[in-house]
């Protein structure tokens, strides 16, 4: 499975970014697609998935402010980030998990700042 991550750039606090993220084969057959992110200094950390079609959004911190979706005719799954704060600073991962493997795009930075 191959993933094409796009949509990052610089962006003042309290603006939007999405991020989209295409991948090579059906979404509806991996079990598992979204979002990670790795500030600087920082683990890794999930944002957002579809896990069997069902969107789950993490941490607390971006409830209410990121949404996740997906174009099953396209194979590609977006993040839609709003009220974006310096703290979501960091580079973004799109992660599918396929017959037991990860996968992951290439990465996007996001920087917030003004």
């Amino acid at each position: 499975v191959q993933l094409q991550a796009s949509g990052g750039g610089l962006v003042q606090p309290g603006g939007s970014l999405r991020l989209s993220c295409a991948a090579s084969r059906s979404i509806v057959t991996l079990n598992d697609m979204g979002w990670y992110r790795q500030a600087p200094g920082k683990e890794r950390e999930l944002v957002a998935r579809f896990t069997s079609g069902v969107s789950t959004i993490w941490p607390d911190s971006v409830k209410g402010r990121f949404s996740i979706s997906r174009d099953t005719a396209k194979n590609t799954v977006f993040l839609q980030m709003n009220s974006l704060k310096p703290e979501d600073t960091a580079v973004y991962y799109c992660n599918a998990k396929y017959n037991r493997r990860d996968y992951w795009g290439q990465g996007t930075q996001v920087t917030v700042s003004s």
